[in-house]
């Protein structure tokens, strides 16, 4: 279908009727098999039994004679398909509708990855008749938890070091269990909580240099590595050695997590705080073009980011999101900067318009900052609250400023001032966005921020209450007219998120003390003498004098 549309376009361009190239559209909405394929119950089916068949290969054939079940090649299989099973199911229970396929294979795979490169250590170890106690230290053992913690979330790195830790016993001889199970479960344990926020990549690497002292704690706990031989010339060598390995293993999971995470990200669409907050550098291009061609617009994004932010916070969403997305959200408004009327100046272009043209100038921003997005190649997650900001709601200054102008209309047809035929059409359909509604919290948070912060310019004298009201009311409007129905906001959310708004417009909008000016005819001339004579704090007479006064 590409190779027929290109060359329907060529003939079209030679003929003079179209300029060749084809217009950029989203990834997401043109591509609806692979959407389809994200979310189908099928595919998650398909993949279940792949990663059962591929941890019982890795984890129960061709295993040394001292680990469990090493004669039992049939019950050590039976094991390893139980095993599977069960972490399938509970994954599958827990995570079923809420996950996409993507991260079901990027949890999965990972798990695999790391069973993987465990059995290269055990199988090193065996071959070059290393000392037992290597096939504990030498492992990465909070490789999958972390890689899984940074880019799926916390939930998925404990289900990950939960799962590494029991199928890595099967991998382990008899005698050393206990202690991989123990050793594997806290540095996995470890890594998901300094991963828990990672906002810079160096975290990942201290992330990584912590993971490697609690091994070291816990060998040292289990005896596998010697402070007293240490402290010997014949036995510091290899006690040392060993030091050295766990430490050095730890910094190592730490650097290649932190290189491998671009990848992934890029391979699975993924966005870390990481990248969110690389993506928040005001310096971008269209940023600056949006300072300087429509600064009422920049400073606009900028009060929505701050709003969005802090009320992400409080529901648990993702607030840098939300910061990097608000700034973006109305980059459509470049088009035609001077149709906006925060940058406006004396001259309103809209007063020689009818209210139906302004309705589908202000419609546009929407499409124009999509395929702006597009072309700057922007994140989908950006482009997509850049298409849910408005969701399919109303213009509604210029439906109601087209209404009344019908209903001058048909006065002055009673009249017989005009004819039937110049009564204008007013239909509800031009007056509204193109949707969809937001179908995320953090699109929803920012959604209604940017309402909030629109309305809240329009108050006079503004007070805690007026601030609160206003934001209710606004929140209560998209909630009965359905824009909120895909956002997975509960009431509860949306009453922490109307608490974080009125928080944060309150000290935004504060008034300021109303200073008294002096009067010229009451001004009294400057007399030297008196500045000479001052208190004893240093201020002159005079002035102490005139502070007096005006606080009484």
């Amino acid at each position: 279908m590409g190779f027929i549309d290109a060359f329907k376009r060529w003939r079209l361009a030679s003929k003079g009727m179209s300029s060749g190239k084809k217009r950029r559209t989203s990834t997401v909405s043109e591509n609806k098999v692979v959407y389809s394929m994200e979310r189908s119950v099928w595919m998650k089916l398909l993949i279940y039994p792949i990663f059962a068949a591929l941890a019982c290969l890795i984890t129960a054939f061709y295993v040394s004679g001292d680990t469990l079940f090493h004669a039992q090649g049939l019950r050590r299989s039976l094991i390893c398909l139980i095993l599977a099973a069960a972490v399938v199911l509970f994954y599958h229970i827990r995570n079923a509708l809420k996950i996409g396929n993507g991260k079901v294979v990027l949890v999965f795979g990972g798990i695999l990855v790391h069973l993987t490169l465990l059995r290269i250590v055990c199988y090193l170890c065996d071959a070059n008749h290393w000392p037992m106690d290597y096939r504990l230290l030498l492992p990465p053992l909070a490789f999958a938890p972390m890689v899984h913690s940074v880019l799926v979330g916390r939930y998925a790195g404990v289900f990950s070091a939960l799962s590494v830790s029991l199928f890595g016993c099967l991998l382990m001889p008899v005698q050393e269990i206990f202690q991989f199970m123990i050793m594997s479960l806290v540095a996995g344990s470890i890594a998901v909580a300094l991963t828990r926020k990672v906002r810079r990549r160096g975290s990942v690497l201290r992330a990584g240099f912590y993971v490697g002292v609690v091994t070291l704690l816990l060998a040292i706990t289990f005896d596998k590595i010697s402070l007293t031989e240490i402290m010997t010339p014949y036995g510091f060598a290899d006690e040392a050695s060993k030091v050295l390995v766990v430490l050095a293993g730890g910094l190592l999971t730490g650097m290649v997590v932190s290189g491998l995470l671009p990848a992934l990200e890029s391979l699975f669409k993924l966005t870390t705080n990481i990248s969110w907050l690389e993506m928040s550098d005001l310096n971008h291009k269209l940023l600056r073009k949006l300072q300087l061609e429509a600064p009422g617009t920049y400073h606009h994004s900028m009060v929505v980011a701050t709003l969005a932010e802090s009320a992400a916070e409080e529901v648990g969403a993702n607030a840098s999101m939300c910061r990097v997305c608000s700034y973006f959200h109305d980059i459509g408004k470049l088009k035609k900067p001077e149709y906006f009327i925060e940058n406006q100046g004396e001259i309103n272009p809209h007063d020689s318009l009818t209210p139906t043209m302004s309705a589908i100038i202000i419609i546009a921003h929407v499409k124009d900052g999509v395929d702006m997005a597009i072309k700057h190649k922007l994140n989908p997650k950006i482009i997509e609250v850049i298409r849910e900001h408005h969701g399919d709601s109303l213009v509604q200054y210029f439906y109601h400023k087209a209404r009344e102008q019908r209903l001058d209309s048909e006065h002055q047809i009673e009249e017989g001032i005009e004819n039937q035929d110049d009564l204008p059409e007013v239909d509800v359909k031009n007056f509204r966005y193109p949707g969809p509604c937001p179908t995320s919290r953090e699109s929803c948070i920012i959604s209604l921020a940017d309402c909030v912060e629109s309305a809240s310019r329009s108050m006079k004298k503004p007070t805690p209450q007026k601030i609160r009201n206003l934001i209710q009311e606004i929140v209560m409007d998209r909630v009965t007219s359905g824009q909120l129905d895909k956002s997975g906001l509960t009431m509860r959310d949306l009453k922490r998120v109307c608490d974080s708004f009125s928080a944060t417009l309150r000290s935004m909008m504060h008034t300021r003390i109303d200073y008294p000016k002096d009067d010229p005819g009451t001004r009294k001339t400057h007399n030297p003498s008196a500045v000479k004579r001052q208190n004893g704090n240093g201020v002159p007479t005079d002035q102490t004098n005139s502070l007096t006064r005006t606080k009484s």
